[in-house]
């Protein structure tokens, strides 16, 4: 039988036979072995703090009056347009009493009540109403400029989770 102390000696011998062999295959060009290193980075530039002027305004008006006077205010129309009266079908059963026609270019925006909206069913089966301004013939939602707008869930679904909100 052999000795263990045997092995221990021989296992050794393989060591040292290894670290030579490293020693005698590794490169001695110390360049060779380690990379350059990397050049610092440039410097980030400086922040442009002055604000940029909104896309309608292309020149700084030359004072404040001028400024102020260049500002397009609100079309407020001067005398409401004629009421519309329905002449031919039955009475409309849809209430339209509160919505107006958001059109800009339409003569009956901002008018409530005044008979230019009718009821054009649900579109894509949806709960939400369309209307039809009868003088511009634009279609729009019932749900326009409110928070239901655009919205698929529920409006007892968007009521309760905005009623969580403010519980906490």
């Amino acid at each position: 039988m052999v000795s263990p102390l045997f092995f221990y000696q021989l296992t050794l011998i393989a060591l040292v036979w290894l670290c030579l062999m490293l020693q005698w295959a590794w490169p001695s060009n110390p360049g060779a072995a380690c990379p350059p290193p990397p050049e610092p980075p440039d410097p980030r530039p400086k922040r442009y703090h002055e604000p940029k002027p909104f896309a309608g305004l292309t020149t700084k008006p030359h004072c404040d009056a001028c400024e102020h006077s260049s500002a397009p205010g609100p079309q407020i129309p001067l005398s409401p347009p004629p009421r519309m009266v329905p002449t031919r079908g039955r009475r409309r059963q849809v209430d339209t009493s509160m919505h107006f026609c958001p059109n800009p270019d339409c003569a009956y925006r901002g008018w409530v009540g005044w008979g230019n909206l009718r009821a054009n069913g649900h579109p894509s089966g949806g709960p939400w109403r369309q209307l039809l301004c009868i003088a511009c013939r634009g279609y729009f939602l019932e749900t326009l400029g409110t928070i239901f707008h655009g919205k698929r869930a529920s409006a007892e679904l968007i009521v309760r989770v905005i009623a969580c909100l403010a519980e906490g």
